[in-house]
């Protein structure tokens, strides 16, 4: 379980959170831009330091600002996905995949190169560059690069965002089955009801950098929108 009670200031924007995601299954960071997502992503990855709080994986302490407790990003053990691939084009396919587990040390690995490229559905791939892969393509092999990392949670900051409806169509399945198969929080954050309710088991709602509501995806969406949502939903 990911346990989030954080406060930070930065300019004239206050976040204050505090939810707590399931150690299995898509919990969905889900509101308006600006209010909060990537800076709580950033938080959780190290990537941003809070003003005060903590945060904690499975009763593992990464951020306690009363104890003086702050991991690096490096040592939290987490694998973050961003919107872009961002794989390294002059390698393959294999070598992108095995970038980060070469950096992992052998007492931490338990994801199996084998088990994700059969999960993630990219044997096929795995002679091929970067450049010579479809945007859904590359996006499952960032997503099995930042597995290979053997995290203790995944984070996905808009993973979808820059991929069509046929490309997303193509992803989902593939995320929707990873929290549950390697029995690991992903924590996702998204605009999109449509995606929400294609992946998530649990929703946080946030809006001007507070938790305004929690719950399943069906208590918040319409479970028959319009392809990939409708930004109105849920008063956005």
């Amino acid at each position: 379980m990911l346990t989030v009670q954080i406060s930070h200031t930065q300019g004239q924007f206050d976040l204050n959170i505090a939810f707590q995601a399931p150690s299995g299954g898509v919990t969905s960071l889900y509101g308006p831009s600006g209010a909060g997502k990537t800076s709580i992503v950033q938080m959780v990855a190290g990537l941003l330091r809070p003003d005060e709080g903590y945060i904690a994986i499975n009763d593992r302490c990464l951020y306690d600002s009363q104890k003086g407790i702050n991991l690096p990003p490096e040592k939290r053990r987490i694998g973050y996905v961003f919107q872009e691939g961002r794989l390294f084009p002059h390698l393959s396919v294999r070598a992108n995949l095995t970038y980060g587990m070469h950096r992992t040390p052998a007492r931490h690995r338990f994801i199996d190169f084998d088990e994700v490229v059969a999960l993630l559905g990219i044997d096929h791939l795995l002679a091929r560059r970067p450049a010579g892969l479809s945007g859904g393509e590359k996006q499952r092999v960032a997503i099995g690069r930042a597995l290979l990392t053997s995290p203790t949670m995944l984070l996905m900051d808009e993973p979808l965002a820059s991929l069509d409806g046929a490309r997303k169509a193509e992803v989902i399945p593939f995320i929707k089955d990873l929290g549950e198969h390697f029995s690991m929080p992903i924590l996702y954050v998204s605009h999109e009801p449509g995606e929400i309710l294609a992946l998530a088991t649990h929703v946080v709602v946030l809006k001007r950098g507070e938790v305004v509501d929690s719950g399943t995806p069906e208590t918040f969406f319409d479970p028959y929108p319009p392809a990939y949502g409708d930004r109105q939903a849920a008063g956005f």
